[in-house]
């Protein structure tokens, strides 16, 4: 696990660097409350260890993005859908070039020529 820190908090209370409040800002996102409160008072107290911190963080990030995981995982097993949607999405870049292209035609001035 790497992720930007500093030696830590040297007096109670002190403000987070950047870095170090990006990971806490994650952690609200991914983590329980309990945890996140957990983790600012041990900043707070200046008993806060990274390892710890960024352990659980990483712990809270991969059950949060389980489901996605799961899905993805779901999706790239099904072929016939796979092909479904790279053909809708050719059918729809085929429509926006040729728009594209007739929109051209007609700003420099071309007619149709067949």
């Amino acid at each position: 696990m790497r992720a930007v820190t500093d030696s830590g908090p040297t007096e109670p209370n002190q403000p987070k660097a950047e870095p170090i409040q990006n990971l806490f800002d994650l952690m609200k996102v991914v983590s329980s409350p309990d945890t996140l409160a957990h983790f600012e008072e041990l900043y707070n107290k200046c008993e806060i260890r990274y390892g710890d911190f960024k352990k659980q963080l990483a712990e809270d990030m991969v059950v949060a993005t389980e489901p996605v995981r799961s899905r993805i995982e779901e999706i790239a097993k099904d072929d016939a859908y796979i092909s479904k949607v790279i053909k809708m999405g050719a059918e729809k870049a085929q429509a926006s070039a040729q728009k594209t292209i007739k929109e051209v035609r007609e700003i420099i001035g071309l007619k149709k020529l067949y």
